[in-house]
């Protein structure tokens, strides 16, 4: 019987030994993988067509299209296609993903899945394929609103490079603002240019319905943000909180960000930042959910989308 997971009593959780028996073999993995990719029955993936059968060996694919007159499998169509590692070994990539808070590594992947460092990288960022472009519609508020700089730790750089940076802490590191939804305790995050007033409450406006309340920190770039219930709190002097008025929620994900980005991944490049974003923000919004509910939500994700290696180093 599965375990509740630990910290949230109502979860049911997945144990390795547990899963080794969910999923056997490859032929289990392959099972579960077709009820959720064809939850009404296989199909093609490239033309719709129902007309299946299973192909000749030859083909080297198990299925063949009456329609379009070409074999398939249930990895085609999906963010795996093209993939040849076993399925098996993605449903436990998938599980470490999602049971690992602070994010898995490509390293830890590659001891524990008998893989390369460079596949396990890659098949991570085909995982966080399951979040891209996901389609949120607008929070209705309260919402907390805040931003934060992604980089290394100046005290951590060689001298030359300190004497190079000019200003205060963040500058030269990178900028995410995030916003979360206290009604659904739901987070949007991703990389931005500037923290200027235009751009973050540009932000705001692309994640907020009009009207709502939303709370900030004192931060310059708020100031005169029309179209909403806004209230600030000022860090400068020392508060936090103030009635319904502090920015703890985001603040509490940007403090799990930062410990897999410094006890996990150790750096992270900008050019993939938004990837890594999208996985914390998108673990964070399931994490209510059961550990196989979770996994078959990432499953889903990937359905539609294709990410190639030659794009991903581009």
């Amino acid at each position: 019987m599965a375990q509740k997971g630990p910290g949230k009593a109502h979860r049911e959780g997945i144990g390795l030994i547990e899963l080794t028996e969910m999923f056997p073999d490859e032929a289990a993995a392959t099972a579960w993988f077709e009820s959720l990719v064809w939850p009404e029955g296989r199909h093609c993936p490239r033309c719709g067509c129902t007309e299946t059968h299973e192909a000749a060996e030859t083909s080297g694919l198990p299925y063949y299209c009456s329609g379009c007159k070409r074999a398939f499998s249930v990895r085609i169509g999906t963010a795996l296609e093209r993939s040849k590692v076993p399925l098996r070994k993605w449903v436990f990539a998938i599980y470490l993903e999602m049971v690992s808070l602070k994010g898995v590594s490509s390293m830890r992947l590659h001891r524990d899945l008998k893989v390369t460092q460079k596949t396990a990288w890659f098949m991570l960022h085909r995982i966080r394929e399951a979040w891209a472009d996901e389609a949120a519609a607008l929070f209705t508020g309260p919402a907390e609103v805040d931003e934060t700089f992604i980089g290394g730790k100046r005290k951590n750089m060689p001298k030359a490079k300190r004497k190079q940076l000019k200003g205060r802490g963040g500058h030269g590191k990178a900028v995410v603002a995030g916003v979360k939804d206290r009604g659904t305790n739901r987070i949007v995050a991703r990389p931005v240019e500037a923290t200027d007033g235009p751009t973050l409450q540009g932000f705001v406006r692309e994640h907020v319905e009009p009207g709502a309340q939303v709370f900030t920190d004192d931060a310059r770039a708020y100031r005169g943000m029309a179209g909403f219930d806004h209230e600030s709190v000022n860090h400068s002097v020392g508060e936090y909180v103030r009635k319904m008025a502090h920015t703890n929620g985001i603040e509490s994900f940007w403090s799990l960000f930062k410990r897999g980005y410094h006890g996990t991944f150790h750096h992270l490049s900008e050019k993939h930042l938004a990837r890594y974003v999208r996985e914390f923000a998108g673990r964070h919004n399931v994490r209510n959910a059961d550990t196989v509910d979770q996994m078959a939500g990432v499953v889903t994700g990937l359905v539609g989308k294709r990410l190639m290696y030659r794009d991903l180093i581009a």
